[in-house]
């Protein structure tokens, strides 16, 4: 059984533990790197749970599996799904597609209008998982590290509106 939590600070050790094994197992997936992370204290951790968004983790068979972040819109009502990743053992298993659509109702409650993230060129998995939730790829971005991204966007259900 998939189910999807919302992290907090205290829960800094769950998020860790994700996040470091994300960035061994696919680190060309994300622009921050295992070196960056490896020796961060509590406190850093913690920090990062309060930073905005919301930090959602897949618990598969009560065990945490995924990760991912959504991001509130921006000014223009784009808001952002941005790091995930699922487990090898929990690829599969609907994961990933419980975790964007717990995206999806953030942007949704929030009043975004459009949901956007970045998939590093040569991810074709996760840009097929993408699409299969209605993302376009609207073209190549070069991202101030140089790592070429295809940004995706989908429309976001508005509340009250059919």
């Amino acid at each position: 059984m998939i189910t999807v939590r919302e992290l907090g600070p205290d829960d800094w050790v769950t998020w860790r533990d994700l996040r470091l094994a994300a960035l061994a197992e696919a680190p060309d997936a994300f622009h921050s790197r295992l070196a960056d992370w490896v020796g961060a204290g509590e406190d850093t951790w913690r920090e990062r749970l309060v930073a905005p968004g919301r930090y959602l983790v897949a618990d598969l068979d009560g065990k945490p599996s995924g990760m991912v972040i959504a991001v509130p819109p921006d000014e223009n009502g784009v808001a952002d799904l941005i790091s995930l990743w699922v487990a090898p053992h929990a690829r599969g298993t609907g994961a990933a597609d419980a975790l964007i659509e717990a995206v999806l109702g953030h942007a949704t409650g929030w009043g975004a209008v459009r949901l956007a993230l970045h998939v590093v060129r040569g991810n074709t998995r996760a840009a097929a998982l993408y699409r299969r939730h209605g993302f376009v790829d609207l073209g190549l971005v070069r991202q101030p590290d140089g790592i070429v991204e295809h940004r995706m966007e989908r429309p976001v259900a508005v509340r009250g509106r059919a």
